[in-house]
């Protein structure tokens, strides 16, 4: 799936499970399926995604700087520190929520 069909401008009209003939077949990631049944990203959600990606880099950088002792937590201002803490606090609760498909054991990392 899809089969679409297309009106006479060469936009989508329908999606079908099965080809009739006539039908083209577009995988389900298409960006024209996307947009036909709604799930079309914004360029300003992919913004949003590409800063919130971004600003987890930032802050494992922070972390390495930190870890290798060429930064201190104290160097950065006050509300920096403060939205530090916040995030990982945040992030730590997370992900003790979350769902764990596999637990640590006494073996280390057998890969």
């Amino acid at each position: 799936m899809p089969y679409v069909r297309r009106n006479a401008l060469g936009e989508i009209d329908s999606l079908h499970a099965r080809a009739d003939g006539s039908d083209e077949f577009l995988a389900d990631a298409d960006p024209a399926v996307q947009a036909f049944v709604g799930n079309a990203s914004k360029p300003d959600q992919a913004f949003e995604q590409l800063d919130a990606d971004f600003v987890r880099v930032i802050e494992d950088v922070i972390d390495t700087l930190i870890v290798k002792n060429i930064l201190n937590i104290t160097d950065l201002p006050d509300q920096a520190q403060a939205k530090l803490f916040a995030r990982k606090s945040f992030r730590e609760r997370v992900s003790k929520s979350s769902l764990r498909l596999f637990q640590p054991t006494d073996f280390g990392d057998v890969i």
